[in-house]
């Protein structure tokens, strides 16, 4: 029997205290204490795991005072405070065994927009993309950019003042802040404006606001040459406290508001922020420039920063290869072709930018005519370049370069490139050699690295790759660190050029020298002289005994290694996440997860999910338990008696009174949509729907299922007998009294009608569609290329079955003979549900009965996308070798090939057509919208592809009760407001789970294109 997991890291009473007394005083955010809250922020985009006490959510800055003014009781000293916004740091910045502040839930609206002045006010959880999203109707932006903008919040952006793309144009965070609304330790509040030295020499209050402006006025006054003196001229700075730039010595004044950009939330809380924005370029053009290698790219870099381009952002052939095993390369693969007879090493992406349209073409014009000159006389490693004038175009580029910080994390093998000494800043003319120097440093380690970056500013993301589940690989990171420490202050540069110092700062008082750092740590002192704000990051009050954080730190992989090596490659799909965090993308119109975009909730996302997982894994470790084992033997044997016995003590008698932590992972596990866009958009393919169904399937190996998950699995099932007395079935189905009894019985609501007529009633008297497998052997292979096998689905042909007529009909007016196969289940119920020996079973079955059909060489094609993916993805998964080499096709997959035999349409219709596809179509074939749309070309339809992410249906998830209001949210995202503008009666949709949606919430019924190809070839 699988033993209880228990609850090993218990939160201190003085903190729980705290928490009780927090709500008491009228705190209305979120407080989170459950393990599985603590554990989905006790990681970030490091290398580092630390598990906070607790989680509070703060609402507005109501709340952020609340926490300071509870906090500030005697008894409640010693509890400690870090900000976080989404979690995207490359060095644990936000990391914390105290009480971990995210405000990323609620406080993240843009509270006011001037253009006429040119300036935005934002809550600081505000996601950078969704500013833009708030500027752009303005004609504005918030021009810095990073990689990770679409889940970067910009409080995170303060903290870190983080930079990245076209910095030597637009500048650092801390260039455009305007003003800071700051939460300080005590609950008090800072706001920071230019003051003059008559404004500070006036303030006389005693109260922390007062005596942080006054000691920090006072610092960078006094100290102002030996501050000048030894910060570099670089673009970036040395991240921690601007002491450079918070004095304005031309207008002589001083803004508090530049210390706290790159402060990494320990000096206090940042909860509102007025920001300048900037004009939107009129005129946007990217050369991509093709080397013959990584050091001609970086050598020739220099020559497009004299060239005047706004940015010029690099990457190697490691980040190329992965990038062309990725999804993303299907959006960019025409952008970044090949040369003919020579290999593509580096890439330069040389962008232009101005309001000016006219000498924004003479400037591209005049590099491109300086690339001609160089490719002929083969001057610098030039081998070919492209431009790309379109927006859409430059951003398929941006974001294949935003990727390649998760592309690095997919390496193949126990060895990954990570973060730790990524982001070192030199000046950009020494970069090469530098860069020289770091890759003979690694070379000689024998270690794989990635390279990628802004060499235009001299910064570089350099990646080793290293096992951390390896404790000597663990020490040879500190090793490497601590050379290109010295390596950098060699040639002049920083260790932090842009993601911030986290758990490098014990680096700090090098970098800085005794004396300036003692000055920051004044500045700690006066802003919070406790230690209590992200203690051990950036330095620690002066006074002080407490220690810096050190890059040798407690890891991640102390953790994962507790598992065995075995059961770590199995669940490689969790096990490999690098807290990368594209699962949290703000896009609602992404396919991706659309759990975590509804909830809010980090547990509820691959990244906390693949989290989870980990820690339920190491549990089961230490307890004694091989995951695998024990999956094995579930796969193999049915339970016995006794097992049964216990599952139902252990879910109904006293043990269920017992703590488990994997009721916390049932959980988060419990509320995914199973929609596999995590499968496919994860750079590292994080897969929740795999390991989700095999936790699952152990997790009901002692408790008791539902009964709503056995409806589900075996649907399939009696759905052919449903369907030989459909009228009678939907009258007792429709009825109130019967939905009702259905929802409080079952669980389930709005339970979908049987076809009627039903499939065969519709198809009476089609007796080209009768299913002779002897006969079809029989015929000849000229023959059997006149036909189609329609591989039937649960949906389409019991719920749907009018569109599996017209596909028919369709495929008949093509000039083809289509052949119904016998309907046999697909088995993708059981394996969402867990069911995975039942699942093996189903899939096992209907493999073998499709490998015979698969011999004869005669088209299968599926007409629901999920269904079919299932036969390539999940089948594949559990049957491996034995699945045999059968290939059923999707609609639009067996239709491409065929158009070249098929007459040219004339248009008969000047309006567009409308395409839903179904989140995971879109994600594993991505290319299926595109071909949707030269399909409906050749037939002389106009169609366009609408950019939405998940429907909610998800299958049967929004038939269930408990996620009805999670289905209507996701639904909501991005589904509804499309369909609201938009003609509906034009409008399409691939998945049966998608028109089902629709026609419950809009009451419209939705086409399969299939069905308007055909009322187009009727037509014609």
């Amino acid at each position: 029997m699988l033993p209880a997991l228990t609850h090993q890291n218990s939160i201190e009473k003085l903190v729980l205290s705290y928490l009780d007394e927090l709500s008491a005083a009228g705190f209305r955010g979120d407080i989170e204490k459950s393990y599985a809250s603590r554990l989905a922020v006790a990681t970030d985009n490091s290398v580092y795991q630390v598990i906070p006490q607790a989680v509070v959510l703060p609402k507005d800055i109501d709340d952020l005072k609340l926490l300071g003014q509870v906090g500030q009781q005697d008894k409640y000293q010693k509890i400690t405070f870090s900000p976080r916004g989404g979690g995207t740091g490359t060095n644990g910045q936000s990391l914390t065994p105290g009480v971990v502040v995210d405000i990323s839930r609620h406080m993240n609206k843009v509270l006011e927009v001037n253009p006429e002045e040119g300036w935005v006010r934002v809550q600081t959880g505000v996601v950078k993309d969704q500013l833009n999203d708030a500027l752009r109707p303005h004609g504005y932006f918030f021009s810095p950019d990073l990689s990770t903008s679409n889940r970067a919040t910009v409080g995170g952006m303060i903290n870190t003042d983080a930079s990245g793309q076209g910095s030597l144009k637009y500048g650092k965070t801390s260039d455009h802040v305007i003003s800071l609304t700051a939460v300080l330790v005590d609950g008090s509040v800072l706001t920071t404006e230019a003051l003059d030295d008559t404004q500070i020499n006036a303030i006389d209050g005693d109260d922390l606001a007062s005596k942080v402006v006054k000691t920090t006025a006072q610092i960078c006054r006094d100290k102002r040459q030996q501050i000048v003196d030894k910060f570099p001229p670089l673009n970036r700075f040395l991240t921690g406290y601007d002491l450079k730039n918070v004095y304005d010595e031309a207008l002589t004044q001083f803004d508090i508001g530049r210390l706290l950009c790159g402060a990494e939330g320990s000096l206090a809380f940042i909860a509102e922020a007025k920001l300048n924005i900037t004009p939107i370029p009129k005129s946007r053009t990217l050369v991509n420039i093709k080397y013959d290698s990584f050091d001609s790219a970086l050598r020739n870099a220099p020559v497009m920063v004299e060239a005047q381009a706004l940015s010029v952002e690099t990457i190697d052939s490691k980040v190329l290869n992965l990038a062309k095993q990725d999804i993303v390369w299907n959006t960019v693969s025409d952008l970044l072709t090949d040369v003919p007879g020579k290999e593509m090493l580096g890439i330069n992406m040389v962008e232009y930018a101005s309001n000016d349209v006219a000498e924004n073409q003479q400037q591209v014009s005049a590099l491109c005519e300086k690339l001609d000159e160089m490719i002929a006389a083969n001057q610098a490693g030039i081998i070919g370049y492209q431009v790309c004038d379109e927006l859409a175009s430059i951003q398929k580029i941006y974001t294949m370069r935003k990727k390649a910080v998760g592309l690095l994390g997919a390496a193949k093998g126990s060895k990954k490139p990570i973060a730790f000494a990524e982001d070192t800043c030199v000046p950009p003319e020494n970069l090469a050699d530098f860069i020289a120097e770091f890759r003979q440093l690694l070379d000689e380690k024998q270690l794989n690295y990635g390279m990628f970056g802004h060499v235009d500013a001299g910064v570089l993301h350099v990646r080793p790759a290293l096992d951390m589940c390896d404790p000597e690989q663990e020490r040879l990171m500190k090793e490497i660190s601590d050379q290109v420490v010295a390596l950098v202050a060699k040639y002049g540069g920083l260790m932090w050029g842009e993601h911030g110092k986290g758990f490098r700062s014990e680096y700090g008082p090098a970098f800085f020298g005794d004396e300036l750092f003692t000055e920051l740590r004044r500045i700690k002192a006066a802003f919070d002289p406790d230690n209590r704000l992200n203690p051990g990051k950036i330095c620690t009050p002066l006074g002080s005994d407490d220690q810096l954080v050190k890059v040798d730190d407690r890891k991640r992989g102390f953790y994962d290694r507790q598992i065995p090596v075995n059961t770590r490659d199995s669940f490689k799909q969790a096990m490999e996440c690098n807290g990368n965090g594209l699962c949290f993308n703000y896009d609602t119109s992404s396919p991706m997860c659309p759990s975590m975009k509804i909830t809010a909730d980090r547990r509820h996302s691959p990244k906390g999910r693949a989290g989870l997982v980990r820690e339920w894994l190491r549990q089961l470790a230490e307890q004694g338990v091989n995951a695998d084992e024990l999956e094995q033997k579930l796969l193999t044997t049915t339970p016995t008696i006794k097992q049964i016995i216990d599952r139902l003590k252990n879910s109904y008698g006293e043990r269920r009174k017992q703590y488990d932590f994997s009721h916390e992972v049932m959980d988060a596990m419990n509320g995914c949509l199973a929609c596999k866009a995590c499968a496919s958009q994860c750079p590292i393919k994080v897969d929740v729907p795999s390991f989700r169904s095999r936790f699952m399937n152990i997790y009901y190996s002692r408790y008791q299922r539902p009964a709503k998950d056995y409806l589900v699995a075996y649907v399939e099932s009696y759905l052919p007998l449903m369907a030989k007395a459909p009228g009678v079935m939907n009258a007792i189905t429709r009825p109130q009294w019967s939905k009702k009894l259905t929802e409080k019985a079952i669980g389930y609501v709005d339970m979908p009608l049987l076809s009627l007529p039903t499939l065969n009633e519709q198809l009476d008297g089609h007796h080209a569609l009768r299913f002779d497998l002897q006969w079809l052997q029989a015929l000849s292979e000229q023959e059997r290329k006149n036909y189609v096998l329609i591989v039937q689905d649960p949906f389409t042909s019991f719920y749907d079955a009018e569109v599996v007529k017209d596909f028919i009909s369709l495929i008949e007016k093509l000039g083809k003979k289509p052949i119904l196969v016998p309907f046999k289940p697909n088995g993708k119920a059981q394996h969402v549900k867990g069911f995975l020996r039942q699942f093996a079973k189903t899939a096992r079955n209907t493999a073998d009965f499709l490998n015979q059909l698969a011999v004869l060489n005669i088209p299968m094609v599926g007409i629901d996308p999920a269904l079919v993916l299932c036969y390539r993805d999940e089948y594949a998964e559990v049957l491996k070798e034995t699945r045999g080499k059968f290939e059923v096709l999707t609609a639009h997959e067996w239709l491409l090939p065929l158009l070249p035999e098929l007459k040219q349409y004339s248009s008969i219709d000047d309006k567009p057509w409308y395409l839903f596809a179904h989140c995971t179509e879109k994600t594993k074939l991505p290319n299926a919208e595109k071909q949707w749309g030269e399909i409906f070309n050749h037939f002389g339809i106009t169609m366009q592809s609408i950019a939405v992410g998940c429907c909610g249906m998800a299958g049967t998830f929004g038939h269930e009760k408990d996620k009805l209001e999670t289905s209507k949210g996701v639904y909501n995202l991005s589904w509804k407001p499309n369909i609201e503008q938009l003609d509906n009666s034009r409008c399409m949709a691939t998945g049966y789970s998608c028109r089902s949606q629709v026609k419950r919430f809009e009451h419209i019924k939705f086409k399969h294109p299939v069905q308007v190809l055909l009322k187009a070839v009727q037509e014609a």
